[in-house]
């Protein structure tokens, strides 16, 4: 399967730069697969789409202030982004410029926080308390958001049901719901279930293979509780949908049908995919040429999520992080 099959154009101006004020005022592209049919409308009305019995499975990751800018002692800037903690004060990193000496001594202003080079991609801190390593941290944004993290980011690149710390990048398609907008949800009848995938910085990986198949993802934590396969379940039995909302949640689902209920997840869905436990997917839109991309062409089918996408764009949407929705039904 070659790589150039997911490939798109998408014109710089549609890549959204900021958040809307209103989440839920995003556009809502709604792709009904059994009538191979696009509808066109807004997040706020996303209700109207789900029926009673239906289960929302979220993601209730949180993103950790983890991108660092401190300088060397020669005045020079690093830029360190934390990826997973080993031990204490101990961390994966990836860091810019990567030619750092080891032993090289990195401030971040005037805080009394400082770290250490241990490795081509380690630092220590001189502190194993975490609040203080993040507060002098700033948001992960994507690298395809041009510009400096912003305070308002601290709200808007979180979801409002965000509870547990340990991602570098957030699960986007939830950032669209309000607490307000979940309340009309549920009073419908529909269900809620949280799972946890902890989005580590490979979902930027590109896959540079041109077949596909030999690309290997990064492994991400997930857990899927007991009460949250207990509700899986019962709306399994019920005949009901089970709505993904976002990848991650959708393969924290597909991973635990392989049989592992917690622990690191490295699943790679394409084209030809069989899926088990999600019925539905709500999600952003995608780079082209990525694994989320190839994870949208295997859920809705490749010719119907090149013509949602090329339908988004004529339209207009928004794109990535902080763009518009997509629901595949």
């Amino acid at each position: 399967m070659k790589l150039s099959n997911f490939d798109y154009h998408l014109p710089k101006e549609l890549i959204a730069q900021y958040p809307l004020h209103e989440r839920d005022s995003a556009q809502l592209l709604v792709m009904d697969r059994a009538k191979a049919a696009i509808k066109h409308s807004t997040f706020k009305d996303i209700a109207q789409y789900l029926c009673k019995g239906d289960l929302l499975v979220l993601n209730d990751t949180k993103v950790l202030s983890c991108r660092l800018f401190g300088r060397r002692s020669t005045g020079g800037k690093v830029e360190i982004l934390l990826l997973n903690r080993k031990q204490g004060g101990v961390f994966n990193c990836y860091m810019k410029p990567s030619r750092l000496r080891i032993d090289e001594k990195i401030n971040f202003g005037s805080s009394k926080v400082f770290a250490k080079i241990t490795g081509k991609n380690e630092v220590v801190f001189n502190t194993d308390d975490l609040s203080s390593i993040y507060r002098i941290g700033v948001m992960p944004l994507p690298p395809y958001i041009k510009r400096a993290a912003e305070d308002s980011d601290n709200i808007y690149y979180q979801t409002v049901y965000a509870k547990k710390e340990g991602a570098v990048a957030a699960p986007t398609a939830g950032l669209h719901f309000t607490q307000g907008l979940i309340e009309e949800v549920r009073a419908k009848g529909v269900g809620f279930a949280h799972v946890t995938l902890h989005v580590g910085a490979g979902t930027f990986k590109p896959v540079k293979s041109d077949d596909i198949k030999e690309h290997a993802m990064e492994p991400e934590y997930f857990e899927v509780s007991e009460s949250a396969q207990e509700e899986i379940s019962k709306c399994r039995r019920e005949n009901k949908r089970v709505v993904a909302v976002g990848t991650t949640s959708l393969r924290a689902l597909e991973s635990c049908a392989k049989g592992a209920s917690s622990g690191y997840t490295d699943l790679f869905i394409y084209p030809g995919y069989k899926f088990k436990l999600a019925d539905c997917l709500l999600t952003n839109f995608h780079l082209p040429k990525t694994t989320l991309f190839m994870l949208v062409c295997a859920f809705a089918g490749e010719k119907l999520a090149k013509k949602a996408y090329a339908e988004a764009i004529a339209s207009k949407y928004r794109f990535y992080s902080y763009g518009d929705a997509m629901l595949i039904l």
